[in-house]
């Protein structure tokens, strides 16, 4: 599994962003796609992660109702869409993929195989 991500960028307090990431490669049609960013005591935490099994998507608190994850099906690529973005939500981000996930928030990274390069996000005034 091949993924690529794009779209980071500096940006204002309250400002937004899309992040993108095309991926290729599946062997099986039943995984996740998650966007991740390190925490403080943790290697990475899931940002938000949506399931191809059933087109669910999951989001940690401190981003629900700001974020948004999505899909072009066309064009094999998962979009991150940030919206009034905080200062606290700078990070590299990474987006990853993960055969048969179905809980991101609670099983974490270690549940996904392949991860991105990242792509850096700087919330600053």
């Amino acid at each position: 599994v091949q993924l690529v991500e794009s779209g980071g960028g500096l940006v204002h307090p309250g400002g937004s962003l899309r992040l993108s990431c095309g991926a290729s490669g599946f062997t099986f049609g039943d995984y996740a796609i998650g966007w991740f960013r390190p925490a403080p005591g943790k290697h990475r935490e899931p940002v938000s992660c949506i399931y191809t099994h059933d087109g669910r998507a999951d989001y940690v608190d401190s981003v629900n109702g700001r974020f948004t994850i999505s899909k072009d099906s066309a064009k094999n690529i998962w979009y991150l869409q940030m919206n009034n973005l905080r200062p606290e939500d700078t990070a590299v981000y990474y987006c990853a993929a993960g055969y048969f996930v179905r809980r991101c928030l609670r099983d974490g990274s270690l549940s996904f195989s392949f991860f991105g390069r990242g792509t850096q996000v700087t919330v600053s005034s």
